[in-house]
């Protein structure tokens, strides 16, 4: 990183403008952030150089230094880069600028709400495992569920102060939130220790919350589980989730379906599989029989005469709705021939007949041995 050039990190010409600095480093920051490639220490290492040549490029005075001079002439100025790197740019806002909501790309709107002047922490998100059948599966189908989470303080109106009372401005940040502390030519920005980032002081704290501004409570929720899920399937409520206290947002609500196991139809990606039992005379004369299907109904399934132990037949469309889409798997259905284990003096003189037949077709137990 010590040889390489500014301009060429960011992939910008040296007469770049300082949007044009700022996009890229905001694309690079994007790309190579360590919240976004955690175990890589080559992304980590490359958020560090390309953090450093937008701290340089970005200061006209630092800029022109070392256009003129290089790095040993930011040395010399006392602009050494020791310190640069990702860990120390906690005040995002003063290094985006304009752009500061790279950071809710970077984070994914967790955790915090940044904004130039002050930020507020966002609600938690829930998670909620919920058990349905195959048939609830196939067919879609709405549950009412019940949540215990967090809501807020209706005493206080989320404030955390006692009625007839109002927090009062944090005395060290300033209702900021945070706290700067200069490190060299730049600063460190951190929560502030006095109020928790809050940005205010509860001198008197609400009865009923104890100054949290937010309460525990058991919610109903409504939520349409759509045809198609399979176990796994992820349902975002958003705003459905934990309330935030000092004006932050609701956190999400997260369904997680689990599919119970169904004493007939096995789940296989979109397809259903079932097995059905087949008589003798029918596996080998051909016919029709009636199968089930997952929304309760049956289909008619024509069996091919001569058909084989284990054959798979196909229902086409009578599977599992493919979510978010009109269409749908198919049912195979496997075949299972049954063979009888008691038989009475006149079936097996039947079969006998029916051997000698065969035999004349040239299927014997000479043929049946082969493989």
């Amino acid at each position: 990183m010590a040889n390489r050039d500014y301009y060429e990190i960011l992939g910008v010409s040296k007469t770049a403008s300082l949007d044009e600095i700022k996009s890229a480093y905001r694309k690079l920051a994007m790309k190579y952030h360590p919240d976004r490639n955690r175990n890589n220490p080559e992304a980590e290492e490359k958020f560090k150089e390309a953090t450093e040549a937008y701290e340089i490029l970005s200061d006209p005075e630092k800029r022109k230094i070392y256009d003129t001079y290089g790095k040993e002439g930011l040395n010399g100025a006392g602009f050494g880069s020791e310190g640069f790197g990702y860990k120390a740019y906690t005040d995002f806002s003063d290094i985006f600028g304009d752009f500061s909501d790279i950071i809710e790309e970077i984070f994914g709107g967790r955790g915090f709400r940044f904004s130039r002047g002050e930020y507020a922490r966002r609600g938690s998100d829930l998670q909620y495992n919920l058990e349905i059948t195959l048939e609830e599966a196939a067919m879609g189908k709405e549950f009412t569920i019940e949540i215990p989470r967090k809501e807020i303080c209706e005493d206080c109106d989320g404030t955390g102060a006692r009625k007839g009372t109002r927090p009062q401005i944090c005395p060290l940040c300033q209702g900021s939130g945070r706290v700067r502390t200069s490190q060299g030519f730049f600063s460190v920005t951190s929560t502030c220790p006095q109020c928790k980032g809050t940005g205010k002081i509860v001198k008197e704290p609400c009865f009923t919350c104890k100054g949290e501004g937010v309460v525990k409570k058991n919610r109903k929720i409504s939520v349409k589980i759509p045809p198609g899920v399979e176990s796994g399937s992820k349902i975002r409520l958003k705003g459905e989730g934990e309330a935030a206290p000092n004006g932050g947002p609701n956190g999400d609500l997260f369904i997680v379906t689990f599919i119970k196991k169904h004493p007939i139809f096995e789940r296989q990606g979109d397809d259903l599989i079932i097995k059905v039992n087949l008589p003798i005379p029918l596996a080998i004369m051909g016919g029709e029989i009636e199968v089930p299907l997952i929304d309760g109904k049956k289909a008619k399934l024509k069996i091919p005469s001569g058909t084989q132990n284990n054959q798979i037949l196909r229902i086409r469309g009578k599977g599992m709705p493919i979510l978010g889409t009109s269409n749908r798997g198919d049912q195979l259905v496997i075949v299972n021939v049954v063979i009888p284990q008691k038989l009475t003096n006149k079936a097996k003189e039947l079969i006998k007949q029916l051997d000698q037949e065969l035999a004349t077709l040239g299927l014997n137990k000479e043929t049946y041995s082969k493989p």
